[in-house]
């Protein structure tokens, strides 16, 4: 319990719809500790050890909570022994048969505690054992959680951060969400997440205790009573590569409460996605294998944009979701309509979403005054990241690491410098293709091989780029107004562009045409744009300019 007559106000990822107030920030008066009002039932900060077969059931937050500090603190804090401990780079022994109910969140494998003021911090640092954990050049190694059940929690059943996290044979049934896995390692591993032979099950014939109106009327108790219509889903993909193999989902169907989906995205994620992660082997019994809710603020705690939901896709390898081998199922849904999309595709409206066949990636328009960093460098080496974000000795760790790594609630070192003015965002971007426009936010789009955009901006110079795509993958952009290209091979006619094998441009009268083709393999996916794979740099001439200025 979180206080013996007093509500929570603890500090977690509740739905806007269902927060009596505003998220807290300030220490809650009514805990001895802030960290209080966000209790678990099992708290857990050394992986070194072993739970088998354990069960928390009705906490107020959280049930098991695994929230790893950079180093040993409490009495060991400072100590020599703690400097030599590295818990977030430290294996879990053994983590299985363990049962999570009726909580707020079943199993939260993220989260870190600010020692100054023990408060939550709501996004933690990523959890990547080493087989060294002294040594960040040491292999990864795969973190495996087996038979856990986690079923009636009102929020999510598990909630992970980190990467090579593998849960096989897992169970989870009646919670507003199964499982949402996060990342934090930009690439580092070779996967946030893999879920094998899992069951999800939306509605079982357990239907609780109903007590408000709103769950009487429905006749069971509900994940969230204060938001009934609350999406719930089974499997919430979110921003690195995630793979469900093997995994049934049952009971997953729309009613006139609310709607569902057995797959779905984190709601409504502003983090850059992926289009690589991917589903194989799976199986439906009475279950909508899919659903892109609309953005309602009252179902996500983001509200910065949802840049990353406006392009979030699923890779169905062998056809188990779509009937549709090696397709890519896009979010389509009026309002975030993708370009990608065209008469090829198969809609499925009650999924707000299009399957499409072909190779699909991400497009990128970087305003070249504030974003090349995006596309500079490639790729950042492994060590550096992996400094970064789990903190590493010496001279080398203690430049990398930021505050939010050692636990400081996601202030990083640029809060303390002095602050400046942020920049006057750039013109927007308008993508059309067959005569539909489309939106493009945080300056990134999907895009499929083969399709050609028409691209307006009023920008005076765009670096366009393309990631996450196969060797030999191409698009054309044309954009009107535009004169100069920095880079590529100059064609003389618009057929010589769409017959170009490499990176090409073409001048039109006041088009100027750019064919990108993709001449190296992906080294990804990554969360950012890090591995652009095709990329060249447009400008307007002076005169255009100062005319349109």
């Amino acid at each position: 319990k979180c206080h013996p007559t007093k509500d929570c106000v603890p500090q977690n990822l509740a739905a806007n719809g269902e927060l009596a107030t505003p998220r807290p920030r300030a220490d809650p008066k009514d805990a001895l500790l802030p960290t209080d009002n966000t209790a678990a039932s099992y708290w857990i900060t050394n992986p070194d050890n072993t739970y088998r077969g354990n069960v928390a059931a009705g906490s107020d937050q959280i049930g098991f909570w695994l929230a790893l500090p950079e180093h040993p603190n409490g009495a060991f804090k400072g100590s020599e022994i703690a400097a030599k401990t590295w818990p977030r780079r430290t294996p879990l022994r053994d983590f299985k048969d363990n049962v999570a109910h009726s909580n707020f969140d079943g199993f939260m494998f993220d989260r870190n505690v600010n020692l100054e003021n023990n408060t939550v911090a709501l996004a933690g640092t990523a959890f990547l054992p080493l087989a060294n954990p002294a040594d960040l050049d040491s292999p990864n190694l795969v973190t495996r959680l087996d038979n856990l059940t986690s079923y009636k929690n009102r929020n999510g059943g598990l909630w992970g951060r980190g990467s090579n996290y593998v849960y096989s044979n897992i169970k989870f049934a009646d919670n507003a969400v199964g499982v949402t896995q996060s990342n934090f390692d930009m690439g580092a591993a070779d996967y946030a997440a893999v879920v094998e032979k899992g069951l999800f099950v939306g509605e079982s014939d357990n239907k609780g205790n109903p007590t408000t109106p709103a769950e009487i009327a429905y006749g069971r108790s509900l994940p969230k009573p204060k938001i009934p219509d609350f999406p719930i889903r089974g499997y919430e993909y979110y921003d690195y590569r995630e793979q469900v193999v093997d995994t049934k989902f049952v009971n997953y169907q729309d009613n006139a409460v609310r709607k569902t989906g057995a797959l779905s995205w984190l709601l409504f994620t502003s983090a850059t996605v992926t289009t690589a992660s991917t589903i194989k082997g799976a199986s439906f019994v009475n279950a909508k294998p899919v659903y892109f809710p609309k953005i309602d603020p009252r179902f996500d705690n983001d509200n910065r944009g949802g840049r990353g939901y406006r392009t979030a896709s699923i890779h169905d390898l062998d056809g188990s979701v779509t009937g549709v081998p090696n397709s890519q199922i896009i979010i389509n849904d009026g309002e975030n309509d993708s370009v990608a999309v065209d008469s090829t595709c198969k809609v499925q409206p009650t999924w707000n979403a299009a399957v499409c066949k072909g190779d699909v990636g991400f497009v990128y328009f970087a305003d070249t005054s504030n974003e090349v960093s995006l596309f500079d460098g490639a790729r950042t080496q492994r060590t550096a990241k992996i400094q970064r974000i789990l903190g590493g000795g010496g001279a080398a760790g203690a430049a990398g690491r930021n505050a939010q790594a050692a636990g400081a609630g996601g202030r990083n070192a640029q809060a303390a410098q002095a602050p400046r003015a942020p920049a006057a965002p750039p013109a927007p971007i308008e993508l059309i293709r067959d005569g539909k426009d489309h939106k493009v936010t945080g300056n990134q789009s999907l895009v499929r091989s083969g399709t050609e955009i028409l691209v307006k901006t009023e920008r005076p110079d765009v670096k366009l780029g393309m990631s996450e795509m196969e060797l030999g993958s191409w698009a054309i952009f044309q954009l009107p107004g535009f004169t100069k290209a920095a880079s590529g091979t100059q064609q003389s006619s618009l057929d010589a562009l769409r017959s170009a094998k490499e990176t090409s441009y073409f001048k039109d009268g006041n088009n100027l045409w750019v064919k990108l083709v993709v001449d190296k393999a992906p080294v990804g996916p990554y969360r950012h744009p890090y591995g652009i794979q095709a990329s060249i740099d447009v400008s307007r001439s002076a005169a255009t300019v100062a005319t349109r200025d």
